[in-house]
């Protein structure tokens, strides 16, 4: 599988499987590469978006995938760049950082994909959860914040 990955992701899967030999867990864990909305639904406990909902196009159907692929008591974590609701409110140093990505990199990718959604990096909390809920979760709590993520946490 690996020798099929462009060069960066094929390291990074190596990477992750060394890791996991390393700490003894190599039994328990596997890894795969495959797009948001591909992955077999096996029942998994915890299914993790790392600074990418806000990418997609079409972030409504990659929760769902992941909603079926989760086990009936597992957990959706979502790691998202920082923001308030509100533009004004991110007027500081971190928000038009973020901003200048969004505007240059996240917000691109999503239009580039056709979709449905262009959220950007500074999407805020209320809008994330309007996706989240779009999918039809209805258990969505913030578990924290820090000046430069948003840590959401969805459950079915």
């Amino acid at each position: 599988m690996a020798a099929a990955l462009q060069l960066p992701a094929a390291r990074k899967f190596r990477s992750a499987q060394q890791i996991a030999r390393e700490a003894g867990v190599e039994d328990r864990v596997t890894f795969e590469v495959a797009k948001a909305d591909t992955y077999l639904a096996r029942g998994y406990d915890l299914v993790c978006f790392f600074d990418c909902l806000h990418d997609m196009g079409r972030p409504v159907d990659a929760v769902r995938h992941a909603m079926k692929a989760l086990d009936k008591d597992g957990t959706l974590m979502f790691i998202e760049p920082f923001a308030r609701d509100r533009v004004e409110e991110n007027i500081n140093p971190i928000g038009r950082l973020y901003y200048a990505a969004s505007t240059t990199m996240c917000c691109a990718h999503a239009i580039s994909e056709n979709g449905t959604h262009v959220l950007g990096a500074q999407a805020g909390q209320r809008r994330l959860e309007d996706v989240l809920k779009e999918a039809g979760l209805k258990s969505i709590r913030k578990a924290m914040e820090t000046p430069f993520n948003l840590i959401l946490e969805a459950r079915l």
